[in-house]
Order: structure tokens, then C-alpha cells, then sequence
């Protein structure tokens, strides 16, 4: 797979973890690890760190990478992953992967895979990936995002709450539905002009009610391909707890 972009947003003001992206792990920032795991990718044109602030810009530059001033006002990593496509006249018809800087962990593979997705996909304006869910505390987790996905694998849904819900016979105990449980990963590939399309869009009610900014696209009618995953979704860094095992991950493969 090849002719894709990857924009990597990474916003210093974190509200869980104040100056997660420029946090120490194993001896470097936290941001250099999801570059470094992006540089390994085989195929992308370019990768781009996106960020709010000089502090970052200028730790991504002393490590190496490219690196742009967007916004701070930006709501979220989308709208900077936007505004470098919009600044580099990227074409309507460019694939770019949005990999959160908060993700260090993140498989070479899952990157690809979501990009190939998207371009085997003509149908698609978006491409994520979902790995089935197995125990039912995970399914009960409104931090894990599910997703329920149609015959031709563009999703129906996502939610916090456990989906999908048996109308008679399910409880808080009853087993997981077979072959109908997933959890969302986090990761995005865009259609250039679809991305354009979404961050002119306002926030909308589902999205709102949720906290799920993907539910604006399914509002506005965008199609997400949504590609089933055999690898579990890595740990991303939210908590000091996540920071904590990250790192220790990371250690252990140096």
C-alpha cells in the first residue's frame, strides 16, 4: 500500500493528562514514539506532526520530524489533520491517516490496514478498524467505544453503551452476542475531501449526546468502512496509569 499521508495531532493542553505528548517515556517524548512508529510504516508520502504550541514544535523538531503550527483553537485532532491538508492543497481524492500522538503503540499494520481499506473502498469516505470484544466487563466499559457494522461493513452505529442489545433475554450478565460484539479503534483514514467535508460540518445531537465526534459523520450521511481487525487494539495514553505501562513496554523493548 502506498500513496497515503499521515498527520499525527498532538495538542499540549491534554484535559485527563496535562503535557501528555511531551511527557518522558523510556528516555523520549511520548510524541517521538508515535513518530517513530509512523516513520516505520512502509508507503506514506509524508508524515506530519500537527500541533498547538511552539513548545511541541520545537521538541519535534530537535528529534527530526516535520512539523506544523496549526490552530489552537481546533476542537479536536480531525480539524488539524484538516488544516495541513487544506495548507498543502492536498487533492479532494488523498488518503491521510489521522494517528492521535497519544498512541505509541499503535501496529504498523493497523495504519496500513486502515489505509488499504479506504482505497480498496471506493464507496468510503472514512476507514476505521474494530476487534471483536470477548469479555463482558469490556462490552459493559463505556470508555471502550463499540461499533455495529452492516453486510458490507460500513457502520450502522457506535456507542458507549453495549451494542447490540437484545430486545428480550439480555441483562448486565447475559453473555456477549456472538459475532455481533466490536470495539472501535481509534484510528482513521480520511478521503481528503470527505475530511473537508466533516470539519465544516457543526457539531451535531448524536455526537453531543455521546461524545463520539464519528457520529457526525454517520449523521451527515459520510460512509465508514469499518474493517475487522485479528490484532486487539494497543493501550493509548489517557491516565498516569497508561503513561505507567507504556512505558513499560516501551523499556522492554529497548
Amino acid at each position: 500500500m502506498s500513496g497515503f499521508r499521515i498527520v499525527i495531532p498532538a495538542r499540549l493542553g491534554s484535559t485527563r493528562l496535562p503535557r501528555k505528548v511531551l511527557r518522558t517515556l523510556a528516555g523520549k517524548p511520548l510524541v517521538q514514539w508515535t513518530w517513530e512508529a509512523a516513520c516505520q510504516v512502509a508507503g506514506p508520502e509524508s508524515v506530519v506532526i500537527a500541533t498547538d504550541d511552539v513548545e511541541v514544535l520545537a521538541a519535534c523538531t530537535a528529534f527530526g520530524a516535520t512539523v506544523r503550527m496549526t490552530d489552537p483553537a481546533h476542537q479536536s485532532g480531525t480539524d488539524r489533520v484538516n488544516e495541513i491538508a487544506t495548507a498543502a492543497g492536498w487533492d479532494d481524492a488523498q488518503i491521510v491517516v489521522n494517528l492521535q500522538g497519544d498512541e505509541p503503540l499503535m501496529p504498523v499494520a493497523m495504519i496500513v490496514e486502515a489505509a488499504k481499506l479506504l482505497a480498496d473502498d471506493a464507496s468510503a469516505d472514512i476507514a476505521t478498524l474494530c476487534h471483536p470484544l470477548h469479555a463482558l466487563e469490556d462490552w459493559l466499559n463505556p470508555n471502550f467505544v463499540k461499533v455495529v457494522r452492516a453486510a458490507n461493513g460500513h457502520a450502522l452505529y457506535f456507542s458507549r453503551a453495549p451494542i447490540p442489545w437484545k430486545r428480550e433475554g439480555t441483562s448486565l450478565t447475559s453473555p456477549l452476542p456472538a459475532g455481533l460484539a466490536f470495539r472501535h479503534i481509534g484510528l482513521y483514514a480520511y478521503r481528503v475531501g470527505a475530511l473537508r467535508r466533516f470539519s465544516a460540518l457543526p457539531t451535531s445531537p448524536l455526537e453531543n449526546y455521546e461524545a463520539l465526534e464519528q457520529l457526525r459523520a454517520l449523521e451527515a450521511g459520510l460512509r465508514i468502512a469499518v474493517g475487522v481487525s485479528d490484532v486487539p487494539p494497543p493501550r493509548g495514553v489517557d491516565t498516569e496509569a497508561d503513561l505507567a505501562a507504556v512505558a513499560a513496554v516501551l523499556e522492554s523493548r529497548a
